[in-house]
């Protein structure tokens, strides 16, 4: 099973940016898609956004569009999360996620995934 890490997460103000990368044990094109969630305390785990690998074509939140970017770079089995624009709103711990499955929908939901990173905190001070 493919092994995920994230990394890039902090504490950052309002308004700033900051670039989460998600490092994957194998190849990103023997997958379907990445996907990155979040969960803030007491909250249900949301979608953030996600890219498919085999078209590039990349969907978001309503909440996060406009703001967040997610690419891929195929040399380093690595995806990234650009976030900027930040809101005390977007604090939570950040996870990214591989489907290994083919669905024919946008890879919105946690259970079109099957693995996990550890996730990585991200703090957005007001």
């Amino acid at each position: 099973q493919v092994q995920l890490v994230e990394s890039g997460g902090g504490l950052v103000q309002a308004g700033g940016s900051l670039r989460l990368s998600c490092a994957a044990s194998r190849r990103t094109f023997s997958m379907y898609a990445m996907g990155w969630f979040r969960q803030a305390p007491g909250k249900d785990r949301d979608f953030v956004g996600a890219i498919n690998l085999s078209t590039g074509r990349t969907n978001y939140a309503d909440s996060v569009k406009g703001r967040f970017t997610i690419s891929r770079d195929n040399a380093k089995n690595t995806v990234y999360l650009q976030m900027t624009s930040l809101k005390p709103e977007d604090t939570a711990v950040y996870y990214c996620a591989a489907g290994t499955k083919y669905y024919s929908g946008p890879y919105s939901r946690p259970r079109d995934y099957d693995a996990w990173g550890q996730g990585t905190q991200v703090t957005v001070s007001s």
